[in-house]
């Protein structure tokens, strides 16, 4: 029985569509065309539902939407490129995540290629023809299925972690954190944070080579020695030098490590007690067209290097006279412009130590990137396996882009392309299905070419 509102709109259906059939189910009705045939048996005619039109709403017909148009043109280079790169580890993946190593694949290049929401992966997979040789499922549902099932398995993270780190002589260390409302996820505690004192946050260190090794979440209140040393066993890396970052320093900490036999480097803040501004810089070197002067002083079971880059001594006394100039009363010490001091354990050429310093600027430039999509995405990691197992996949992602980053530079591009310029100018490559099933791909561009020479890389498609 239709609802008397109904009657108007029923009406204007008709004159649309013809002869149709009204079924409410559930609180909702349906619209469908109607037609007849005639029964011989009853010898009359018998009414048969048809072709569905839509719903009835107040505001009046809500037609069905019509279904998606096949899509025949995919981007192809973009991610033939990063399946190269994961080549090397995708056996291992295979082998320690058997039914989830599609979806890992799959959310880990669509990632890196453009760093979407969880909820647009599936729309950004599809524009991709490797999505037409890998059967990934990536429905919003499906991924938190699949985070949850891939952080609860620690075991098979660490296996794959330790595959990487091998046999590696360097270890760089990098600690951050993430702030969370998730009451669900009890990683996060409250944690020491000199901007947002107070606020329940998650830790997570990364490990890094000449490529990313290891990245792990830890509980927001830890973010010391304690928890480090516990690394350095599970992943046996006391025959490694670590290179670690600014904030992880305090007495107390270098003392532990060296107590337990740690190789590491350290840079300091300028404003460290430690740091005696007076050491004779009596060495010298080049470092990318920049010259650096140094001095190495012991400091008990330590040795201090300070350095000086005297083009950065220059411009920050420039800004320094500015500002007074300008009124701002500003309180430096004179003798710490320029000034760059490390601490370590070890006894090296003091342009080794510096050398080794300055590789974390690409890492913590990745890092940055990696910490605002884990800002994006957090709402939709409601425990701590799901975010366990974000981090994981975000690893593998990282992990990509750094093995494409080794290729330009191998390759002696780095000052005329970056990782993500290389992605977008291979979204440009193209392949085409048609409905017979033969394929073919697009005009390629000749820059896109120029690159390809270079690279030295084999990614057009032999069709």
């Amino acid at each position: 029985m239709q609802e008397p509102w109904m009657k108007k709109i029923v009406e204007e259906i008709k004159k649309e569509y013809g002869p149709v059939e009204i079924k409410k189910i559930g609180h909702n009705y349906y619209v469908y065309r109607v037609s007849s045939v005639y029964d011989k048996g009853k010898k009359r005619a018998k009414k048969i539902s048809g072709e569905y039109i839509g719903r009835i709403t107040m505001n009046g017909l809500e037609k069905k939407k019509s279904p998606p148009t096949p899509r025949s043109v995919f981007e192809y280079g973009n991610a033939r490129i990063l399946f190269l790169m994961a080549k090397n580890i995708i056996p291992d993946i295979q082998k320690l995540f058997p039914l989830h190593w599609k979806e890992i694949l799959a959310i880990s290049i669509t990632k890196t290629i453009m760093p979407v929401p969880i909820k647009y992966l599936e729309s950004a997979w599809s524009k991709l023809y490797l999505s037409r040789e890998i059967d990934a499922s990536l429905s919003p549902n499906t991924i938190s299925e699949k985070l949850r099932s891939i952080g609860s398995d620690w075991n098979s993270q660490r296996e794959f972690y330790r595959m990487l780190i091998g046999k590696k002589s360097v270890i760089f260390l990098d600690l951050s954190s993430i702030f969370s409302y998730s009451e669900n996820i009890r990683l996060a505690e409250k944690g020491y944070n000199k901007d947002h004192e107070g606020l329940r946050q998650i830790n997570f260190a990364l490990l890094f080579s000449d490529e990313p090794v290891m990245l792990k979440a830890m509980p927001g209140s830890v973010m010391d020695v304690k928890y480090f040393s516990s690394v350095i066993e599970e992943f046996d890396l006391r025959r490694c030098i670590i290179i670690m970052d600014r904030g992880f320093f305090s007495m107390n900490n270098i003392e532990e490590m060296n107590k337990k036999g740690m190789k590491f480097i350290k840079p300091l803040r300028r404003n460290s007690k430690i740091i005696d501004y007076l050491i004779p810089l009596k060495e010298s070197f080049v470092y990318r067209d920049r010259g650096i002067r140094y001095g190495i002083k012991k400091i008990g079971s330590y040795y201090l290097y300070l350095y000086e880059d005297v083009k950065m001594k220059g411009e920050e006394y420039s800004n320094l006279i500015e500002a007074r100039v300008k009124g701002n009363k500003v309180k430096i010490e004179e003798s710490r412009l320029g000034k760059i001091p490390i601490i370590s354990n070890l006894l090296m050429d003091g342009d080794k130590i510096y050398d080794l310093y300055k590789q974390r600027a690409d890492i913590e430039q990745a890092f940055d990137g990696m910490k605002n999509e884990l800002e994006n995405d957090k709402t939709y990691l409601q425990d701590d396996d799901s975010l366990r197992g974000y981090f994981f996949i975000t690893f593998v992602s990282l992990y990509l882009y750094f093995r494409v980053m080794n290729i330009i530079k191998k390759a002696e591009l780095t000052k005329e392309l970056s990782v993500n310029e290389l992605l977008l100018e291979l979204s440009r490559v193209y392949i085409q299905e048609y409905t017979d099933g033969k394929r073919a791909y697009t005009e390629i561009p000749k820059k896109v070419e120029n690159i390809i020479s270079k690279l030295n890389i084999d990614i057009l498609p032999k069709i």
